[in-house]
């Protein structure tokens, strides 16, 4: 499973950076185990501005996105990647300060009865130092970025699908001289979530990959909602595209992509192979799985990894070679092999 991920990132919260003569970047100040550094927030075009996933309600950071604007612009469309509240919560802010039509494939798909990160737990996994640090640092988190999940509340004004196309910027000149209009095709990217679009601006042929494609970790594929069929083939269909870079919501851009697809790919197919060697020494569950599977990363992740194993062991009951002992598929359960 080798993937080499890019961890150095260190943005200046707040601060605007030109990525490109139409690309700018805002990263709110909402870092956690599972946003990394934080939520990066695309303008895209010249004049009037398209913004993907505007993050947060925190009103710094929407003040700061204003802030990127020149004398002049306005923010005329919000383009929505996924519908979790770190891309999402901030829109209704945003579109009260900007009147901009949103954007997206349309609402949150169906979530749990019971919240998944409540049902599988890692407690007795943590030291009473690390417990007492993780107490402290959620103590200082802001409210509203103490829950990162599903946001059912969003629905776009306009909905998009596959190989729809989005006109970005207006006619004026840009930096460099440059026309500061882009072209925005829409790719539907299911898997993470069932509603995942990426972005690609045609005049760079880069791809914003929200959560879909990642440089510093992959992608929780949460059931039912999320599916891990829908994003084996979601991966599989960026193999087809000839983008040259990737820039996803949360870290730095990925170039070279199609060679780092190929590897999520093998890291998948690795995934369901330790879990098909792990039940072949007898039933297991998922909370025995995953201490050992998911050894080398941060502990705090462990429920959220939780969900992507359940998942795999989805598609494995899918495919008739795995079932739980007794009742239905559950994150619960204990599994078996067929």
């Amino acid at each position: 499973m080798p993937i080499t991920f890019n961890r150095e990132f260190e943005p200046k919260y707040g601060e605007v950076v030109e990525l490109s003569p139409l690309i700018r970047r805002v990263v709110a100040k909402n870092p956690n185990p599972f946003t990394f550094t934080g939520t990066g927030v695309y303008l895209l075009g010249r004049g009037e501005v398209a913004v993907i996933d505007p993050g947060p309600t925190v009103d710094e950071h929407l003040d700061a996105i204003m802030a990127a604007l020149d004398e002049g612009e306005t923010i005329t469309k919000i383009l929505v990647t996924h519908t979790h509240t770190d891309h999402t919560a901030g829109v209704a802010k945003l579109v009260a300060r900007t009147s901009a039509v949103t954007y997206g494939f349309g609402p949150h798909g169906p979530v749990p009865d019971r919240d998944p990160l409540e049902q599988v737990t890692f407690d007795e996994y943590f030291t009473p130092e690390e417990k007492q640090k993780i107490e402290k640092e959620w103590a200082e988190i802001p409210d509203e970025l103490k829950r990162e999940g599903p946001d059912q509340d969003f629905l776009p004004d306009v909905i998009v699908g596959d190989g729809d196309v989005i006109m970005v910027g207006a006619h004026v000149e840009g930096v460099d001289g440059t026309a500061g209009t882009g072209t925005v095709h829409v790719v539907h990217t299911p898997g993470h979530t069932s509603n995942h679009i990426c972005f690609g601006l045609a005049e760079e042929k880069v791809l914003f990959t929200g959560d879909h494609v990642m440089g510093w970790a992959t992608s929780v594929i949460s059931p039912p909602d999320g599916d891990l069929f829908d994003y084996l083939a979601s991966l599989r269909k960026l193999l087809d595209r000839d983008d040259l870079r990737y820039w996803p919501t949360h870290g730095p851009a990925i170039d070279e992509p199609q060679a780092y697809v190929r590897d999520f790919l093998e890291h998948r197919l690795g995934r369901e192979t330790q879990i098909v060697d792990a039940l072949s020494a007898g039933p297991s569950t998922i909370k025995d799985l995953v201490p050992t599977m998911y050894a080398e990363t941060d502990k705090r992740l462990w429920r959220a990894a939780a969900n992507s194993v359940y998942s795999h062991l989805l598609a494995l009951h899918r495919e008739g070679r795995a079932e739980p002992v007794e009742g239905e598929p559950s994150l619960v359960a204990t599994w078996r092999l067929l």
